[in-house]
Order: structure tokens, then C-alpha cells, then sequence
């Protein structure tokens, strides 16, 4: 590979940089600048610009991911004193990525392009609780007939998303709240078999943060999502880049207790908030359950400082409004203790993009986002 390969900054002043890890990560950033871009393309000349290469260098890499299919022309733009420039965009479907929610009572299924879109969708019963042997085979029948039904390119990999705590970097599941029998199960590797797939796997709530931050600049905004639905868990975005922990365990949102003598949690302890909004929504009581969300997210900003927050899950889009209204309340009360009162000075709040498939999505996205660039901690 040529020197002109090479970033100028960066990988470049790493005398033990490896060549063929810093020609995917330059092709990786000439793609996601493609893909921010969207229909209106970039030049070559404005990605060396942006990137930091050489045109040369640049020229290299797009004639690669031309021959590969995934980069096309797109015009060119008009002429300011020189030869015009050639616009180049990313196309979209060139590859698909699978994207799976294994929530506890029901499967989805996405195939999306590399825009992040979905392209074909499948939803099905699923005994999550069950163990190993049910989930498996219901996969292993959804993503074969998503793949059918949808033909076309090749497929990168599959995205799983399902409830936590679990170890990302070994695809191993822990001690799943309600769910025992899940404990030590190497699901990412159980999966990549039954769907002769690379596979990746992380949390749903997880999942669902990295879709939403995609199309946010590196360090541009921090948010946290809360997802309530069989149960109650958080994504974290920080500086633009999904946080799990240094034991990949944060997000456990709903197990923060707040009520000493509250209902017993499926975690085995009292009082925790995922208990009190179950608990509340059970009973029909909405703005209890708003409430003690509202109580959970004012604690999140309190602790962590983020600029707004995001709520999804089957509970919250049954009732947008109640759960909307119940913590903007929360957030402006915490607003007004710290003397942030006034229009505009609360962290807002809004619903997730993606509506019931915003778990989906985000795992194809797990598979997409490395292709791009996008850091993931």
C-alpha cells in the first residue's frame, strides 16, 4: 500500500500502526462522510479536505469502494474556475444488515441498507423467558424468511439487541431479570452458528441509543434514553458516543431504588423504579408510572449533566402524552431546585425516532456503524 494511503494525523505518527487496519479505517471515514452526506454526494476533493489525505490517497480509496459497488457518482458540481468536481454518494443498497429485537414476549426483525433504512421487517411471538432452544430456532425462521422476502445484496452481519446484563465483548448473557436460565449462555456465538452470520450483540437499550445518536458529530451532544416496556433500561450517549461502562454494564436504569418498602423487583430487592412503573401502569395508575419515570430521569440528569432525554418502548408509545407530560414535569421541578427556571432552561424531553422499532433498527446499526467510523465505547 502507498504511503498516500496514510492519514496525516491520527494512525499516521504510530510507528506500530498495522497498514491493512489504517486502510479500512480511512475507507471507513471517506464512508461515513459519504453517508452524512446522503443524495447530495461529497467531491474527492472536499473528503481529502475533510479527512486529512492526499487527493491521491482519496482517489485510491473510492476507486476501491467503487469496484466494490458501494460508492457511485452522483454529477458533478459546477465549475468555480476549474475543471468541475466529480460528486461521488454512498449507495445505500449495496449491502444489508440484519438488525434483531429479542424482546421478552416478541421478536423483530429488520433488514436495513447501508443508509440505516429499513428495507424489509418481520415481527413474531417469542418466549424470551424460555431459554436458548426457542429463541434460536425463531431467529434462525425469521431472518431466513426476511432475507428471502427481500433478495438483493449481501448481508455484513446480524445486529442482536435483547434485555441485560450481558458482557458485549463475549456475547455472553448474565443474570437476565426474570430470565435465570440465561445465565452464561454464549448467545452471540449460539446465533452466529444457527445464522451462518458475523454477529454482534449488545443491550437493547444499547442498540437503541446507537441508532438514535447516528448522524450526531463525535462529541456533538450526549442524551440519555429510556426505554419502558416488559421492563425498564437506559442508552447513554456521552460526547456523542455510546457509553456502556468499563464492566459494559451501564444503563441499568430501572434498578435504582427509590422507594426503601416499594413492590418486590423481578432483580429480587424493593422499591426499584422499573417495579414502581410496572407497578403503576398494572394498576392503571399512568401518572404514577410517569411519575416515578420522571423521578428516574431528573436523578439521570442530576448525575450525568446530558442535554435531553429520549423515551421509547411499547408502554411509553401506548400512552406518548401521560409519559411525556409525567417527566417534563420531574425535569422541571429538578430544573427549578437548581435555579434553571424559565423557558427553555429544563433538559427537554421528546420520544424516541423509530417509534416500536427503534430497538431493531439500532441493532442493525450495531453492524452498520463500524463500516462508518462511528465510535462505539
Amino acid at each position: 500500500m502507498s504511503s498516500n494511503d496514510i492519514s496525516h494525523g491520527g494512525f499516521a505518527g504510530n510507528p506500530g500502526a498495522n497498514l491493512p487496519a489504517l486502510r479500512g479505517h480511512n475507507a471507513a471515514l471517506v464512508l461515513g462522510l459519504l453517508r452524512a452526506a446522503g443524495e447530495e454526494g461529497v467531491s474527492r476533493l472536499e473528503l481529502a479536505e475533510r479527512i486529512g489525505l492526499t487527493p491521491q490517497a482519496v482517489s485510491k480509496i473510492t476507486a476501491r469502494l467503487r469496484a466494490d459497488g458501494m460508492v457511485a457518482e452522483a454529477g458533478r458540481r459546477a465549475s468555480t474556475g476549474g475543471k468541475p468536481a466529480t460528486v461521488l454518494r454512498l449507495v445505500p443498497g449495496a449491502r444489508h444488515a440484519v438488525g434483531l429485537h429479542l424482546d421478552r414476549d416478541e421478536l423483530t426483525a429488520v433488514l436495513a441498507d447501508l443508509a440505516g433504512e429499513a428495507v424489509a421487517v418481520r415481527r413474531a411471538p417469542l418466549a424470551f423467558e424460555a431459554g436458548a432452544g426457542q429463541v434460536l430456532a425463531t431467529a434462525e425462521r425469521e431472518v431466513a424468511a426476511l432475507r428471502a422476502e427481500a433478495g438483493g445484496p449481501p448481508v455484513l452481519g446480524a445486529g442482536v439487541a435483547c434485555p441485560g446484563p450481558l458482557d458485549h465483548l463475549t456475547g455472553v448473557l448474565h443474570r437476565v431479570t426474570g430470565a435465570p436460565r440465561w445465565d452464561g449462555f454464549p448467545l452471540r456465538d449460539a446465533l452466529a452458528e444457527r445464522l451462518g452470520l458475523p454477529v454482534v450483540l449488545d443491550k437493547d437499550t444499547n442498540a437503541a441509543a446507537l441508532g438514535l445518536a447516528h448522524g450526531i458529530p463525535s462529541g456533538a451532544g450526549s442524551f440519555g434514553y429510556l426505554h419502558l416496556g416488559t421492563g425498564l433500561g437506559a442508552g447513554l450517549v456521552l460526547g456523542g458516543s455510546l457509553y456502556r461502562g468499563a464492566r459494559t454494564g451501564a444503563g441499568e436504569f430501572g434498578h435504582q431504588i427509590v422507594q426503601w418498602d416499594g413492590p418486590r423487583c423481578g432483580c429480587g430487592r424493593r422499591g426499584c423504579i422499573e417495579a414502581l412503573c410496572l407497578a403503576a401502569v398494572a394498576r392503571g395508575d399512568l401518572p404514577g408510572a410517569a411519575r416515578a419515570l420522571g423521578v428516574g430521569a431528573a436523578n439521570l440528569v442530576e448525575l450525568l449533566d446530558i442535554d435531553r432525554v429520549l423515551l421509547g418502548g411499547r408502554t411509553v408509545l401506548e400512552h406518548p402524552e401521560a409519559f411525556l407530560g409525567g417527566v417534563a414535569q420531574a425535569l422541571d421541578e429538578q430544573a427549578g431546585t437548581r435555579g434553571r427556571t424559565g423557558a427553555g432552561r429544563a433538559v427537554p424531553v421528546a420520544l424516541a425516532r423509530g417509534g416500536a422499532r427503534a430497538v431493531a433498527d439500532g441493532a442493525a446499526e450495531l453492524v452498520l456503524a463500524p463500516l462508518f467510523g462511528t465510535r462505539q465505547s
